[in-house]
């Protein structure tokens, strides 16, 4: 099987994964946990995001965390930016790349954003011409690319549809998001081809989340399609609003387990990987959302 050799890894926990902690997260442990992210050898982390602090408090400390990080050499730190108030904002931080979130799903983009997808095309257009005219990147995440909550099974046509849409006003990468986690590996390899045959091989991601178990199959068989880019999220943080109970995020420590083991390099340290998600797990006072994180630090526990 022709694989990829080395594989990208976007930290999303820091943005993705903490905005649905109910308990506010201090700045200075969102700041802690993206600098033992980037010394644990990720080059792209999602950081926060720049919305309304009325719609999701837990990022209301957006600026004060961007300007607490220390920057390292060759790490692209990223923020979501859903409109252009939330770019203006955005800037001051001096971010690397913004994120825009489009839906293949009318529906979800209705209850999500409260606008059709074309109505929110339009509105990230500007979005993404001021980031570029700054010297910005723009990558788009095409979310509900497989399954939708509202409207069920999501025909690839959608994806193809969005993806078009995004390439027309200049997002250079997007990513294919299984937000809600009921992808399986045929319908998301179809996911995956409509959004190839828009943008590039390595202008194309994936974002896969567990909730029923299939994230690392999805990964898979987005590996065996030559797709090297991927988004996971450290102690599988991020639940699932749409899934009580369920696990959001695939967690970057089984993420690394498998690659690693596979021969496939990602450049990240596994064990300080698993250092960084205690910490952030010790904090919310929970173990880690993640099978290989538990089981390494159950053989530490064992080797004292």
């Amino acid at each position: 099987m022709d694989l990829p050799t080395r594989v990208k890894l976007l930290e999303v926990g820091p943005r993705d994964g903490l905005q649905n902690e109910k308990s506010p997260v201090p700045a200075a442990v969102k700041v802690e946990l993206v600098q033992r992210l980037q010394n644990a050898g990720f080059k792209e982390i999602e950081v926060t995001s720049f919305v309304s602090p009325k719609w999701v408090p837990q990022m209301a400390d957006n600026a004060e965390v961007m300007a607490g990080i220390t920057r390292q050499n060759g790490v692209r730190y990223s923020v979501l930016t859903p409109n252009l108030q939330g770019f203006e904002a955005a800037a001051l931080s001096r971010p690397d790349e913004i994120v825009v979130f489009g839906a293949a799903s009318e529906a979800f983009s209705q209850k999500n954003i409260n606008c059709s997808i074309a109505q929110s095309i339009e509105r990230f257009a500007p979005v993404v011409q001021a980031a570029l005219a700054q010297g910005i990147a723009v990558r788009g995440a095409i979310s509900c690319a497989v399954g939708c909550p509202y409207e069920g099974e999501i025909a690839p046509e959608r994806v193809a549809l969005v993806a078009r849409l995004m390439h027309g006003i200049g997002v250079q990468h997007v990513g294919v998001a299984d937000t809600i986690g009921v992808g399986t590996p045929l319908r998301v390899q179809r996911a995956m081809e409509a959004a190839l045959s828009v943008y590039a091989l390595d202008q194309v991601s994936g974002h896969f989340h567990d909730t029923y178990g299939m994230a690392l199959a999805n990964i898979l068989a987005s590996l065996e399609m030559g797709v090297w880019q991927f988004d996971t999220s450290v102690a599988g943080l991020g639940g699932c609003p749409y899934a009580k109970g369920a696990t959001g995020n695939v967690a970057s420590e089984d993420v690394v387990y498998m690659l690693h083991g596979m021969g496939i390099a990602t450049g990240v340290d596994l064990d300080a990987l698993i250092d960084a998600g205690k910490f952030i797990s010790d904090f919310l006072q929970r173990a880690p959302n993640s099978r290989a994180a538990v089981a390494l630090l159950n053989r530490r526990a064992q080797a004292q």
